[in-house]
């Protein structure tokens, strides 16, 4: 397999997802981070995306619902290439009824090196980074 250059542009394409238990964690991290939010292309499944639009006014495409293909409409942006952060707040205690589809965007994330923050304290170390505001030049597969 051989590597291809990805540059994700200084305006990033944000993608936020939340378990049932981390909608209320993903809403007020979303509101705390409202500003720095608001300065990128934002993306949420249904039930989250609609529950954090009504909580911070931020400005969200909806997608379907995760387990109704909200989740493989954010793979195929990722392995579209139009994607380039996911947030998504896993519950790691909760069984899973689509726990496959939540296999597959981590191992897409993994392979066209999207950035990709399953718990607040990574996101927020993600969204403080000086390279939210850059653009940043990585490698990822091509031959996918």
């Amino acid at each position: 397999m051989s590597n291809s250059i990805k540059a994700m542009p200084v305006k990033k394409r944000v993608a936020l997802v939340a378990h049932d238990s981390q909608k209320p964690i993903m809403v007020n991290w979303a509101n705390q981070h409202r500003d720095i939010l608001s300065q990128h292309q934002l993306w949420g499944t249904g039930t989250t995306g609609q529950y954090i639009i009504e909580k911070t006014n931020l400005s969200i495409t909806l997608l379907k619902s995760g387990p109704l293909g909200g989740d493989q409409q954010i793979g195929a942006m990722i392995a579209d290439r139009r994607l380039d952060i996911l947030f998504f707040f896993t519950d790691p205690l909760a069984a899973l009824p689509h726990d496959v589809d939540v296999k597959a965007l981590l191992r897409l994330s993994t392979l066209y090196q999207i950035a990709i923050a399953c718990n607040k304290t990574t996101a927020d170390f993600v969204l403080q980074s000086t390279l939210i505001n850059e653009r940043y030049t990585s490698e990822s597969y091509k031959n996918v």
